[in-house]
């Protein structure tokens, strides 16, 4: 039997503390960022913690870590470089919910297999923010998923998670402090593939848990851009929404003769405009004309791009003898809310284009964006609006990528309505991004420096090579994660230091004194180890869980390096609270609230120490008696 501990004060403290937080974040009764401000001011006011430990957060590897991660993501998304990665998802998912989570989720629990989970996670976010409104999928369906596999990829390998790297560390000074323990048997460390069958184990389990149970455990959010029943917004609807609703796509038949654009008269004769020309034809190749010009062609096999209504989108078809597709699909991308949209623009009073015409300015083939309609005199025109005379105060509507508007709006000639979603991209710099990230990579798992270092490093590059500019780098970080982090890290460390989380393994421990066999004994390390890093760090809870863990195992003669395995694998069974910086990381982005993680990461939390248990029975061992 263990010798019990006193309880002092300052535990009382602390697990008070505990019981605060927890009520805190399952009442929302604040938001989450600013729960890890209060710990940060009321845990050194209390007297637990010295004050310089209670900012300690911010400096923290883990908050350092998350802020360069995404600055990192940052400029691969503004480069293109994840829409690459988006555009294969894609192609190989479709549109499946269930396959499009199944796929980011083995990827990112595969990246995270041999780099830290945070930085998997944060890696593949805009990726799958992308991924989610091209095909009209809540995003919150798919990142608590991916964050979940993001964790336990950590555990494939020995290098994928903290408390897996720290592992032989620790059972060696156990080892070596216990020499009447272990005799003469000398110490074998683990090797880099040891734990791997538990890791693809649990990374199989999880993906088919939210394949069967995610519609009832994954919450869906909708977020603004999620609705696609219209392109315009309220306002935009008022004015222009009789004729102009949403995006369609239509395929032409084999049987069709080819024509040019301007000969089918569809803006006149349908109030509708070609936005993209998908071409299979021929001349096509699968080559997309994103601002179809008069002079182009129509011809057999291709796919084409409709601004319209229903109505009338209907009657194009019947009368072109055009196949109206229910979904997007080959066009998908391109009508994406992501990439492209609907803005009101009005002639400023000191325009360059008062006096002429759309079409004398070339406008469509200079700015690739296409005119849909034009508010002139209190009237709204859906014919011959590239011949109509500019004057001040016109208003055009008018559809194209973001990017394409906001080098419009550079130019000084219209003032638009609303905010611009989207930036510039820049392609020519997708090599500096993927170059800034190969730096990061080769310093952390070749040359072995702090994974804060190196991310750091990486973030740097990218700045210093221009794919971001630094006040981008900082409007990029999400600022609530950093604080939420920066403020639980401090209640860990109190958690640590004040002895309250060795008092309560112990009088745990002793209360299962005379039913200890090998087994409960190990189910009773899981459930601990569990609970200790939800409420400290993952590093924490393993410094403080193997030496008491390897000494249980050894009083009921179990094997105590498998004690201390199982401890390392339990660290990362962290799912029911937002507090693993992977967790807190994905709920902004997702839209999720505290009772969302409860109710996924309850039935993963048991499932976890469930496979856990059964493949180290079954494969490691972990019941033989008469271990020494």
């Amino acid at each position: 039997m263990i010798p019990p501990l006193e309880m002092t004060s300052d535990m009382m403290i602390v697990f008070g503390f505990l019981v605060f937080v927890t009520i805190l974040f399952v009442f929302e009764v604040v938001r989450v960022d600013m729960v890890g401000l209060l710990m940060m001011v009321l845990l050194p006011l209390s007297g637990v913690i010295e004050a310089s430990q209670a900012i300690s957060g911010l400096s923290s590897n883990a908050v350092v870590s998350i802020i360069a991660v995404i600055i990192i993501g940052e400029g691969l998304d503004k480069t293109g470089v994840m829409n690459i990665f988006a555009r294969q998802i894609i192609k190989l998912a479709g549109k499946s919910e269930v396959r499009i989570m199944a796929l980011i989720s083995a990827t990112v629990a595969f990246i995270s297999s041999f780099m830290q989970n945070i930085g998997a996670a944060a890696l593949f976010l805009p990726a799958t923010n992308r991924i989610c409104r091209q095909v009209n999928v809540p995003v919150s369906k798919i990142l608590i998923p991916m964050g979940f596999c993001a964790v336990i990829g950590g555990c494939i390998t020995l290098v994928g998670s903290s408390p897996l790297i720290l592992l032989n560390d620790l059972m060696a000074s156990w080892w070596l402090n216990n020499p009447l323990v272990v005799g003469d048997k000398a110490f074998e460390p683990f090797g880099l593939f040891s734990v791997t069958p538990i890791g693809i184990a649990l990374v199989i389990t999880a993906i088919l848990y939210f394949v069967f149970f995610g519609k009832f455990v994954l919450p869906e959010v909708k977020l603004k851009l999620d609705d696609p029943s219209c392109l315009l917004n309220d306002d935009l609807e008022c004015t222009y929404g009789e004729e102009i609703h949403n995006a369609y796509e239509l395929n032409v038949p084999f049987s069709f003769e080819t024509k040019r654009l301007d000969e089918l008269k569809i803006r006149p004769l349908y109030h509708s405009t070609v936005i993209c020309i998908c071409k299979h034809g021929k001349q096509g190749g699968g080559l997309k004309v994103f601002v179809p010009a008069r002079s182009d062609i129509i011809e057999p096999g291709d796919t084409i791009g409709v601004i319209s209504n229903g109505e009338h989108i209907e009657k194009l078809a019947k009368d072109m003898g055009w196949e109206l597709c229910e979904d997007l699909n080959r066009l998908n991308e391109v009508i994406s809310p992501d990439n492209s949209g609907i803005v009101e623009a009005i002639i400023r009073p000191r325009s360059e284009l008062v006096g002429k015409t759309l079409h004398q300015i070339y406008f469509r083939k200079k700015h690739q964006v296409n005119p849909l309609a034009l508010f002139k005199g209190n009237k709204v025109f859906y014919e011959d609006i590239s011949e109509a005379k500019i004057q001040t105060g016109d208003a055009f509507l008018l559809f194209g990528q973001w990017e394409k508007f906001h080098l419009l709006k550079q130019k000084k000639d219209f003032a638009f309505t609303e905010h611009i979603p989207g930036e510039i991209m820049h392609p020519e710099k997708a090599g500096f991004a993927i170059a800034s990230l190969i730096l990061a990579l080769v310093l952390a798992l070749g040359l072995k420096f702090p994974l804060s270092i190196s991310l750091l490093a990486g973030a740097i590059s990218m700045i210093l090579t221009r794919v971001l500019s630094i006040d981008e780098a900082y409007r990029g970080v999400d600022w609530m994660t950093v604080f939420l982090l920066a403020g639980l890290i401090p209640l860990g460390l109190a958690f640590e230091k004040t002895g309250a989380a060795l008092y309560l393994s112990i009088s745990i421990t002793n209360i299962m004194q005379g039913a200890l066999t090998p087994l409960i004994v190990f189910v009773l390390i899981g459930f601990l180890t569990s609970f200790f890093t939800l409420v400290t760090s993952n590093v924490g809870a393993t410094v403080l869980m193997i030496p008491l863990a390897m000494n249980m195992a050894v009083q009921c003669n179990a094997d105590p390096r498998m004690a201390a395995l199982l401890v390392a694998i339990a660290a990362s069974n962290t799912f029911i609270l937002p507090t693993h910086q992977v967790n807190a990381l994905i709920m902004r982005p997702g839209g999720y609230k505290v009772k969302d993680y409860v109710r996924a990461g309850t039935g993963m939390t048991f499932l976890y120490i469930g496979v856990v248990m059964t493949i180290m029975y079954f494969f490691y061992g972990i019941s033989s008696p008469n271990f020494f």
